[in-house]
């Protein structure tokens, strides 16, 4: 005997509606088509303007930090140290906080309303411009943290990361703001992830007498762990992109230190300083680093959609 969904697709169905259907279905391929040339266009624009640097400098200028405009000399491994320290260490700080918050705001904690409060309160930390965050970083909260930094240099100097006495914008600042920029996105997903979790299996979690921990570590978190880690790739890619707020406080300096409470540089923060009144072949070096980013944030991408599939829970 037929269904109901084979009776629905065997029906005789108007001229109309076949029409509206395949012109939806052509739109929808239009525009993803768009959407992918444009993609490529960006790289194939990137990657053209990056040619002379490339021929020039090779793969040392992914191994040095000399940037020289002057003498000609372009090295970009300080931008690049300074991309990846600072997005896996706010991302590092961020997870835990954001996870917690999402877990505190979904489970029956607190109250409902003081619930939808907190939630409604990290929505807006998002809606926050990264300028006026960046002004925030540079006028309230490194001089608040500044002691603190001071005191690990003080007992942790002899270690490379906490070598250099704190001198005002640093990596460490720019780690905190990258972590306030980011914390939404990890928590609103996260929070959305959790909730999806049927229902059927908390209660039967607690049905075979587990505690409201145990349920949340070993039943609610595995079933939610691929949103969860779409999310945090999600917030990843944004730590290595934002330009602005990190561009405040990082210091925009190209001396390559190993230390965290030192100036420092991201790709992103270099070009929007440099390339308004670049020319000749800086322009191209930036372009080399605006590629190295974009090559970046694509591995991101390509490994948070395997890590999403790998993690998918079936139930």
């Amino acid at each position: 005997m037929a269904s109901l969904e084979d009776l629905y697709r065997l029906r005789r169905r108007p001229a109309v509606e076949k029409t509206i259907d395949a012109g939806f279905k052509l739109t929808s391929a239009l525009l993803a088509t768009v959407v992918a040339l444009v993609l490529l266009f960006i790289l194939y624009v990137v990657f053209t303007g990056a040619l002379d640097s490339m021929g020039r400098y090779g793969w040392r200028f992914l191994v040095t930090s000399n940037w020289n405009p002057v003498k000609d000399e372009y090295g970009a491994f300080t931008a690049i140290y300074g991309t990846l320290i600072t997005s896996l260490l706010s991302l590092l700080i961020a997870v835990p906080l954001g996870v917690g918050t999402a877990i505190f705001i979904t489970e029956n904690i607190i109250p409902r309303p003081i619930r939808s409060l907190i939630g409604l309160m990290v929505e807006l930390l998002a809606a926050i411009p990264s300028v006026v965050l960046g002004l925030w970083a540079i006028f309230v909260m490194e001089p608040f943290i500044r002691p603190g930094l001071e005191f690990l240099h003080a007992v942790l100097g002899w270690l490379p990361f906490f070598s250099t006495p704190p001198q005002g914008p640093g990596i460490a600042p720019a780690v905190l703001i990258l972590v306030v920029m980011i914390l939404p996105i990890i928590t609103a997903i996260s929070r959305d992830a959790l909730n999806q979790v049927p229902i059927k299996l908390r209660q039967a979690a607690y049905g075979v007498g587990t505690t409201r921990w145990g349920a949340i570590l070993n039943v609610i978190l595995p079933a939610a762990i691929s949103g969860i880690v779409g999310g945090v790739m999600l917030a990843l890619g944004r730590a290595m992109g934002e330009t602005l707020a990190v561009t405040l406080i990082i210091g925009n300096s190209n001396t390559f230190s190993w230390s965290l409470l030192a100036p420092g540089n991201t790709i992103s923060a270099m070009l929007a300083n440099q390339f308004g009144e670049a020319d000749g072949s800086q322009v191209s070096s930036l372009m080399y680093a605006a590629f190295v980013l974009m090559l970046l944030t694509l591995a991101v991408n390509v490994l948070a959609q395997w890590l999403v599939k790998r993690l998918s829970l079936k139930y």
